[in-house]
């Protein structure tokens, strides 16, 4: 099944040729990077002994295997694992953003938590969580299932803090133009579970941990051999967490939030002693890491090569304020279509990372959206010049921001499009409704759970035009 599901609608609109080619070229990649299909290749039964890669684990000595998961990939990610264990799995608990009427589990509970906002779902089921693992065992066998979102979704405050707290906590830190590392270190350190507090928690009662991760942290390397163990793991509940406590407060003080944050978070944060600190190494537990960022732009590049169309990548660590980045690239399409550089065309131009929108006053609200729409609406505004350019931006996990799509995607004729039907794109930017904007033009991308959490997959195709004699 074709991974972008409203394909028809938005070729029927704008550059036709030109969306069909981006849209290919994204389907090919989301169906690479689906972590069922990862999982799956290298892990197995084999009568009672389990096999992930390399390694090998005699369940018939296990007094309880159990699985965890939550990510905005972790509808696959558990599917697989429990497809894999079948009865052999004692208990399964997933904590999912969007669960899929295609979803199918064995003896997995499936929970939808919040995101980008933690909700009581999420709470309800980590506490459960927590139960299960303070009542184990060194008999008992942990495999966790962790992407992008985990943070959000697997939401457990520590005492003294309550979810609400966190619900605006995280509010606050995403409109407050901080990158994810800076967000991540102040939510870390105000959780029971995140920043590796459920792997210490395992730790603690001598049970065994195996790790299935998706990194979707802007300046990881590209994955090499998923079947090896990777030791370099970090962050996330079950690995070592690279933030700390002094990277909690500079985010506070950075990014002038101090008189935003719930108080009770500000005060902890501030004062909190060196025993708070998160764990920041697990020598005997195993991972697997699956896939990191920088692979959706090799594995595009891939699949350009397949389809004949030449394509550079052009960078793996892309961050900043997300309508910026859309006028960078059709500033970029211009000068590739008008005298070639730095590549002559046809050609695509790929990349990936964390793009950001600020919002620092939430009346300015209008409608919905993220990101990735903010960018390829801002992207449409410029392009007008450049025939036939198009950039599709999407989050690779399937929901950017508060809208319920993957992101959006536009070309060279999307501004007058949109200025026919009365739409000021400039407006929509300024009220932060690229969502409506783009929805009026058919130019939203919808994909459901795509299998796989690495943050925005942007692909920008610029065809070659004919000059006048």
């Amino acid at each position: 099944m074709k991974k972008i599901r409203n394909s028809e609608q938005i070729v029927a609109q704008g550059d036709a040729a030109s969306r069909k080619l981006v849209l290919e070229i994204a389907d090919r990649t989301l169906d690479k990077l689906d972590s069922y299909r990862r999982i799956r290749s290298i892990m197995r039964m084999e009568g009672e002994v389990l096999h992930i890669g390399v390694r090998s684990w005699d369940l018939s000595k296990k007094r309880n295997v159990y699985l965890f998961g939550a990510g905005k990939a972790c509808n696959h990610m558990a599917m697989a694992v429990d497809h894999v264990l079948g009865e052999r799995l004692t208990r399964g608990i997933a904590i999912v953003k969007i669960h899929e009427e295609t979803d199918r589990f064995n003896k997995t509970e499936v929970y939808i938590g919040g995101h980008p906002l933690p909700n009581e779902e999420g709470f309800r089921a980590s506490k459960q969580i927590i139960e299960v693992v303070d009542k184990a065992g060194p008999d008992d066998l942990f495999i966790v299932v962790i992407s992008g979102g985990s943070s959000a979704l697997m939401s457990c405050p520590i005492d003294g803090i309550s979810l609400q707290d966190e619900i605006d906590t995280t509010d606050v830190l995403l409109k407050s133009g901080a990158g994810i590392y800076e967000i991540n270190a102040v939510r870390r350190h105000i959780s029971a579970l995140n920043g590796g507090m459920l792997a210490k928690r395992i730790q603690d009662v001598g049970a065994e941990l195996i790790g299935f991760g998706i990194s979707d942290a802007v300046g990881s390397p590209a994955t090499g051999d998923i079947a090896v163990p990777y030791a370099a793991y970090k962050s996330t509940p079950i690995g070592p967490d690279a933030t700390t406590l002094d990277d909690a407060r500079a985010t506070i003080v950075n990014f002038d939030v101090a008189g935003r944050l719930p108080k009770n978070v500000v005060d902890y944060l501030m004062n909190a002693g060196p025993e708070r600190e998160t764990p920041k190494a697990f020598p005997d537990n195993t991972y697997f890491l699956l896939n990191t960022l920088p692979d959706s732009c090799i594995y595009a590049k891939q699949a350009c090569d397949e389809m004949g169309i030449p394509a550079i990548i052009l960078t793996s660590f892309l961050e900043g304020e997300s309508r910026d980045a859309g006028t960078f690239f059709a500033s970029i399409a211009r000068e590739i279509q008008t005298y070639g550089n730095p590549v002559k065309p046809p050609c695509v131009l790929l990349s990936s990372g964390e793009v950001t929108t600020q919002i620092l006053d939430n009346s300015s609200i209008r409608g919905h959206g993220g990101p990735g729409q903010e960018m390829t609406v801002s992207f449409a505004i410029t392009a007008a010049k450049t025939k036939g350019a198009c950039l599709l931006s999407i989050d690779s996990e399937g929901t950017d921001g508060t809208a319920k799509v993957a992101g959006g995607i536009t070309d060279s004729g999307s501004l007058k499009a949109a200025t026919e039907k009365g739409i000021n794109l400039y407006q929509s930017l300024r009220e932060h409704s690229c969502f409506e904007a783009l929805s009026a033009i058919s130019s939203t991308v919808f994909t459901g759970n795509t299998g796989t959490n690495l943050c925005d997959l942007n692909i920008l195709f610029v065809p070659a035009i004919e000059k006048a004699r």
